[in-house]
């Protein structure tokens, strides 16, 4: 279920670090992926497939868009206020997805048992309801802050908690997608 101090729906959920690939503003050639909040334990998200993410001339990279996937999944943690990391991530690959193509991104949790949360997502392209060209099934693990604080190169984790804007400090450790 929804969680009462979720984000309301089309809310942006923002990023979560700075320096996440996935959605930090501070990885120049990151995917800037931005989601916003669905009705129920769903999201959305829009990522637009630039030169830096071929794979194939003119092309997107299996591994950018099970990427931008990854990530709209990771922020259904957003929805169920819990820390979770990805444990298993399938992924579909059914179109072809040019440069400069926009995806539109979708994911839902479908189940939670103990820590597992089990989600899925789709990604269409030029629109919600556009020919379906990815879709994945994942596994997230809740896990606490210790996680990252325990796994993290130290210099990392230690400029994050030194950082004296809590907000950031709390945010990058609240929802690792």
């Amino acid at each position: 279920m929804r969680h009462p101090d979720a984000p309301a729906p089309g809310e942006t959920i923002g990023s979560h670090y700075e320096y996440c690939f996935g959605c930090g503003p501070g990885v120049p050639h990151g995917l800037h992926v931005e989601v916003r909040a669905g009705d129920g334990v769903c999201v959305s998200a829009e990522f637009r497939v630039k030169e830096a993410h071929q794979g194939a001339p003119g092309l997107a990279h299996g591994g950018v868009l099970a990427t931008a996937l990854d990530e709209t999944l990771g922020s259904l943690g957003w929805m169920l206020r819990v820390i979770a990391v990805t444990g298993r991530l399938e992924t579909d690959f059914l179109l072809p997805v040019p440069v400069d193509t926009v995806l539109h991104l979708h994911a839902e949790v479908k189940a939670v048992h103990g820590r597992k949360i089990y989600a899925a997502a789709t990604g269409r392209i030029g629109g919600p309801e556009g020919p379906l060209a990815l879709r994945a099934d994942a596994v997230f693990v809740e896990v606490k802050v210790d996680h990252f604080i325990e796994n993290g190169r130290p210099a990392e984790i230690q400029a994050t908690l030194a950082n004296p804007d809590q907000v950031k400090v709390a945010r990058a450790f609240e929802v690792n997608p």
